[in-house]
């Protein structure tokens, strides 16, 4: 069994996915956020081929620990995804994961078209990874 970790995004999902030791977080690929529909469709898909445990559901906070006008969006998105799927989800801390994703990306050479495509599901698997660093 394996854990899913979604990075919101009102355009693109970030898609990541932890081994079946959960020790270690792969970026998986990114979802397009409309229609929600083929979003739902794919996330779906991705739960069955995996058999996904849990999903680990980004939270934005700001700096100060406060919440803010994006985490209304992705508690809106947990409450619709809750209602149209059966595993469980878990939100995480998901700050600065964006920073980090960017910073590796670039670091390791990727264009900047490339980067765009690739930052999502490596934020996603940047927030996966800290929460699979926690179980240890």
């Amino acid at each position: 069994m394996r854990i899913l970790a979604i990075d919101h995004g009102t355009v693109r999902m970030g898609i990541a996915m932890s081994d079946e030791l959960k020790m270690i977080a792969q970026p998986l690929e990114f979802i397009p956020a409309e229609p929600f529909s083929g979003f739902l469709d794919r996330l779906r898909e991705l739960l069955r081929e995996y058999e996904v445990e849990l999903i680990l559901l980004g939270m934005p906070r700001n700096m100060d620990g406060s919440y803010g006008e994006a985490s209304v969006k992705v508690r809106d998105f947990e409450a619709v995804l809750k209602n149209s799927i059966t595993v469980p989800i878990k939100t995480w801390d998901e700050r600065l994961t964006s920073v980090q994703a960017n910073r590796a990306l670039s670091q390791g050479g990727a264009r900047k078209k490339k980067k765009r495509q690739n930052v999502d599901a490596m934020s996603a698997a940047i927030l996966l990874q800290s929460y699979l660093d926690g179980l240890a």
